[in-house]
């Protein structure tokens, strides 16, 4: 895992990436956002935004899935690189960059500024007509794309309700902290006492989210919201990566009753199975990572019936 050093391309990881044995992961730095008035800067119109995911990444499956959601995929274009990441980070395959022409991801960080330093990651959010990064933080995308959009789309639906906003936030929190970043403290921490405290934080947190969803159909107010889908790419991985790859192998999630159901359900809802592809999944973290996996091998397994029935209409 290469990144940017002052604009140049550093293959060797960035100093700070561990502190102590334990995975540190750095902050976002394009936070530009998108309105609906154009008031921020960047006003919400139909072609201008490009969308850049990996099909492998959970946090850019996040605003994949809401780009299905609110029906806005004729309205902002999306490009998905490579499932593996080599030592020149995330790449185009083949095809260049329909955009600029990028046959690395890199090459928009340096676009948008000469100078940057820091991880590239996706997903990244391009203004085509300034020719600059808007933002490169998921959840940032999502609010954007769930609320700023609605001129272009008859979707109607808000997953960030005004009134549920307190709850989501206390929800997110704890999800991101010891789940969704809770798999990687696991797995990249490089001292036996760093990953056994995110261990036992990530199955403590699992434990508490799946009691909730023995009494509620929903994480928050009865009814689907962005905590929702922000669990939802963290669990939809879990089987099949994280318990073996990442080490998170006191449980499955398919060992728990009420996240296998919900997590049948959220993948069972309309448009999201398709936005999850298992072969680049699974490539991208048992190939890419060689410091865990030297072999990049691989598992043809597990077999998942996410299709099954969920069962989760007992709840109302």
């Amino acid at each position: 895992m290469g990144h940017l050093e002052g604009g140049r391309w550093r293959v060797d990881p960035p100093r700070g990436a561990t502190v102590g044995g334990a995975f540190v992961r750095r902050e976002s730095q394009f936070r530009d956002r998108i309105s609906a008035d154009g008031a921020s800067g960047y006003r919400a119109e139909a072609g201008r935004y490009h969308l850049y995911v990996s099909a492998a990444c959970p946090w850019a499956h996040r605003t994949v899935i809401f780009r299905v959601l609110k029906r806005l995929e004729h309205v902002i274009p999306m490009t998905v690189v490579d499932p593996v990441m080599g030592d020149d980070g995330w790449a185009f395959g083949d095809d260049p960059d329909p955009v600029i022409g990028a046959r690395y991801l890199r090459e928009l960080y340096i676009r948008a500024r000469p100078d940057y330093t820091g991880r590239v990651t996706v997903p990244v959010l391009w203004d085509r007509r300034t020719a600059t990064i808007v933002n490169n933080e998921s959840a940032d995308i999502v609010r954007m794309l769930n609320g700023e959009f609605e001129a272009f789309t008859d979707e109607r639906t808000d997953y960030y309700p005004a009134a549920l906003r307190a709850e989501i936030d206390a929800v997110n929190a704890l999800v991101y902290e010891r789940v969704n970043d809770g798999v990687y403290r696991c797995g990249f921490a490089t001292s036996q006492a760093a990953y056994e405290a995110a261990f036992d934080r990530l199955f403590g947190a699992l434990d508490e989210l799946d009691a909730r969803l023995g009494r509620s159909r929903y994480l928050v107010g009865g009814r689907i919201t962005e905590a929702d889908w922000r669990l939802f790419t963290t669990l939809v991985r879990f089987d099949a990566v994280y318990h073996g790859h990442f080490k998170c192998n006191l449980r499955r999630i398919a060992d728990y009753p009420n996240l296998h159901g919900y997590l049948r359900e959220l993948y069972q809802w309309p448009g999201v199975a398709a936005t999850v592809d298992f072969g680049a999944i699974k490539r991208h973290y048992y190939v890419s990572h060689r410091r865990i996996n030297p072999t990049g091998i691989v598992p043809k397994g597990p077999l998942l019936d996410l299709a099954a029935p969920h069962g989760r209409e007992r709840l109302g």
